[in-house]
């Protein structure tokens, strides 16, 4: 089931939505989640026109919506796009929970475990690898919502941090086309380490075609981030460039003297900057 203000259709121009609430909410029936969904519109974009516009879908949008303007992106530099955020309706330990759960490509009961006595709760709240059945509530329930109220087209982008890094890097590995554009920032690659990162390796070493569409990907990280994340994020990118697969266009950074925190406002502008730079 899906809920949202009727202010905020396709027949009405977005531009007078309140900027302080989330346009949507999506009410999962394939998570049995609340999804807030906060958006983000070319200046141009107008309901009076036949124009449509590529759709980037960033992860945590409750926390990383605060970035989706001028100060922090270089709107000059990009296409027109779309911007989509999608977070977890529920606060605080609630909130860390469901990302464990939706962003996480494959069930690890030790980290299960190790969060669990991490937040203070109960054993077995924590339950890791829901990430099938998140992209499946992305592609069937969020995107066709957006798709049916706004100006939108089939050129597709998934961007994540952290946890959200991880689940952007499980969409990419995973690439049907339906996303085509990878923002992977800050990735929780020592999460899934042994069932996730080195089957990847393996297959960036053992691949030499991968038939996908033309695929843009940017990967980043910051230098003060913990050294296992920094070095899993450089060797995930190492590997990929090495291979030079011809239909995918890879970029990666690291920023100097930022943290895992500090890092998003950064890695959200480079995300745009690369994977939408004007020609």
């Amino acid at each position: 089931m899906i809920f949202c203000n009727p202010l905020f259709s396709q027949k009405l121009d977005p531009k007078g939505r309140d900027f302080f609430k989330p346009d949507h909410i999506v009410k999962s029936e394939i998570t049995n989640k609340d999804y807030l969904i906060h958006m983000s519109f070319p200046k141009n974009y107008s309901i009076k026109d036949s124009i449509t516009y590529p759709v980037l879908y960033v992860l945590d949008g409750k926390s990383t919506y605060g970035y989706f303007e001028s100060s922090y992106i270089d709107f000059e530099k990009i296409e027109d796009v779309i911007l989509v955020g999608i977070s977890h309706k529920v606060n605080g330990v609630e909130s860390k929970i469901n990302r464990f759960n939706d962003y996480t490509p494959y069930r690890d009961t030790l980290t299960d475990r190790k969060f669990d006595k991490k937040f203070g709760v109960e054993k077995g709240t924590i339950k890791t690898g829901g990430a099938v059945k998140f992209l499946e509530c992305i592609k069937k329930e969020i995107v066709p919502f957006i798709d049916e109220h706004y100006k939108t087209n089939s050129d597709r982008g998934i961007s994540g941090h952290s946890l959200g890094g991880l689940f952007t890097a499980y969409c990419f590995l995973n690439s049907d086309n339906y996303f085509t554009r990878f923002g992977i920032n800050s990735p929780s690659f020592q999460l899934n380490e042994k069932i996730f990162l080195e089957p990847a390796i393996v297959k960036f070493t053992s691949s030499e075609t991968w038939n996908i569409e033309p695929t843009k990907v940017f990967i980043s990280t910051g230098e003060n981030e913990s050294p296992m994340m920094v070095s899993n994020m450089v060797k995930f990118s190492l590997y990929l460039k090495k291979n030079k697969y011809e239909n995918v266009d890879m970029n990666w950074r690291i920023y100097r003297n930022e943290s895992h925190t500090s890092v998003i406002p950064f890695c959200l502008n480079g995300t745009l900057t690369t994977l939408y730079r004007k020609e």
